[in-house]
């Protein structure tokens, strides 16, 4: 559904522009945005199941893309199909013009996505030394 080239890729992950820059990003985030493309299934209070793609993900949740509108607060169970990982979620975002595309908080930073090379700042264990 989405293909991102290598110049738009880089446009998300280094801010807008897409020239990498050695500067670090205006944007603060708490962990890199790395765009996968790679299939989910959310289940919502077990009445709904339905698969999406992501097309933006980082250690705290994503951007996905499904074929029926999410609303804000929906509390959501996403698997990934290619690591077979489940992970607790909530919608804490819905896009106002493209309804179909919501913004996902993960109920605890973790690498679902099977991402083998992740960004220098997706230490999973670094996260539980800093909430200590």
């Amino acid at each position: 559904m989405y293909d991102l080239g290598l110049a738009q890729r880089s446009a998300i992950v280094n801010g807008a522009g897409g020239a990498m820059s050695s500067k670090p990003s205006v944007e603060s985030r708490r962990s890199t945005r790395v765009p996968l493309k790679v299939v989910l299934r959310e289940w919502v209070t077990h009445s709904l199941v339905c698969e999406g793609e992501t097309i933006i993900v980082n250690l705290h949740g994503a951007l996905i893309s499904t074929p029926v509108a999410l609303s804000k607060g929906m509390r959501i169970q996403i698997q990934v199909f290619l690591t077979d990982k489940r992970a607790q979620a909530e919608v804490v975002y819905v896009d106002p013009k493209q309804p179909l595309h919501c913004g996902i908080a993960l109920a605890k930073p973790e690498n679902i996505w099977g991402l083998s090379l992740p960004p220098d700042d997706w230490h999973e264990s670094d996260l539980e030394v800093a909430s200590e």
